[in-house]
């Protein structure tokens, strides 16, 4: 059976569904297709949190590099869109079985879109955000965050769907192949590293008599937890979404899929006027936000050390307790306390995020193309 005629049998079955059913497993692919990690301060003990900060280094330097080569001021509201879609659908939080974080991060669809290296400054912009604004993931950890959903997702990403996508035109229906290949792989490699991450830490740091310091996962534990779900689920969902995202760009602005091959036209693909309707999109979903709220309980591996107590867990290792509160983000949580909703609350911590990201994203693509001739203004054309 060939792949078009396989998905022509998947629609008709969609179809032919019950309405209801169809709203319904919409709405939980969607929040579940999301998946990523955030590793909360206590879990990675400092000297693995150097290393990881380390390792960002040269990526960070390579991407603002790649950031003024191929971008120009023009396209900043495309960089900055996509950073603040990143920031928010991380939003949309769901535990999944057995130990990950549930939650998307748009790093396979923006490396797709503007390559691997930009992506890591994108994806890494809404992360510090996070972290410093919302506590979402750890201060010292940051580092791990970033390797782990700004490197190794986008990169990888990136990498099967060149191989798959090849040289064909941008048409192809070889490139919806690719991007949904990429968004499964690279999603599930991701993961197996934060697995890495969280089961290394009782092995190297530890008490005299064995006790971890830092996260008591083991590999045993810690790798099949963050893969599995991953694996047989939440990836194969992701890179639907993904592959989605780039059949409609076919359709409407295939401009913007050609950007990391040939960034000259990066300024008119990603104008304002085309992206209008993609920040209506945004504006809807940070509306949206709250279903984000309805996955009960805390996530596989964020847990602080009085929610350990409460379930159950014989010690709680010394790491978490010393450096769980390290940073009091000014909004954690996504929390508005003075107002009494939490929804409302989610609500106007998202659009915070946004325009926080967007201006930082939107400034920072300004400072390190402003320099470039073709920034230039030019009297004849209606767009400078």
């Amino acid at each position: 059976m060939s792949f078009s005629s396989a998905l022509q049998r998947v629609g008709t079955c969609v179809r032919s569904a019950p309405r209801g059913v169809r709203v319904y497993y919409a709405v939980l692919g969607l929040w579940l297709s999301t998946t990523a990690m955030h590793i909360p301060d206590g879990y990675l003990s400092p000297a693995t949190c150097v290393v990881m900060f380390a390792a960002m280094i040269p990526f960070w330097y390579f991407g603002l590099k790649k950031l003024r080569e191929k971008i120009n001021a023009r396209s900043a509201p495309l960089v900055a869109l996509l950073a603040a879609f990143s920031f928010i659908i991380m939003m949309f939080n769901v535990p999944l079985p057995g130990g990950t974080t549930g939650h998307a991060v748009g790093g396979a669809l923006i490396a797709i879109i503007l390559g691997p290296e930009v992506a890591v400054i994108a994806v890494s912009i809404a992360l510090i955000i996070q972290a410093f604004f919302f506590g979402d993931g750890g201060i010292l950890a940051i580092g791990a965050n970033c390797f782990n959903m700004a490197v190794v997702l986008p990169y990888v990403s990136y990498a099967v769907y060149q191989a798959i996508a090849g040289k064909h035109p941008v048409e192809s229906a070889r490139r919806t192949v690719g991007a949904f290949a990429g968004g499964y792989i690279g999603l599930t490699i991701a993961a197996f590293f934060a697995g890495i991450e969280f089961g290394i830490q009782p092995l190297l740091f530890h008490t005299a008599d064995g006790t971890p310091l830092y996260s008591p996962y083991p590999f045993s534990v810690a790798i099949p937890a963050m893969v599995i779900p991953h694996m047989l689920l939440a990836s194969i969902v992701e890179g639907l979404v993904t592959s989605l995202v780039i059949v409609y760009l076919q359709r409407t602005n295939h401009e913007i899929l050609m950007i990391s091959a040939n960034p000259a036209i990066a300024g008119e693909a990603g104008h304002t006027a085309r992206l209008r309707i993609f920040w209506v999109v945004l504006a809807v979903l940070i509306f949206l936000t709250p279903l984000g709220l309805l996955a009960p309980g805390t996530a596989w591996g964020e847990w602080g050390s009085n929610q350990l107590t409460r379930m159950g867990l014989s010690f709680v290792p010394q790491g978490i307790k010393q450096l769980e509160g390290l940073w009091g983000a000014p909004l954690a949580g996504y929390k508005f306390t003075s107002l009494g909703n939490a929804n409302l609350g989610y609500i106007i911590s998202a659009a915070v995020g946004v325009i926080v990201i967007s201006v930082l994203t939107g400034l920072l693509v300004t400072v390190l193309t402003s320099g470039r001739p073709e920034n230039r203004h030019d009297p004849t054309d209606p767009h400078s």
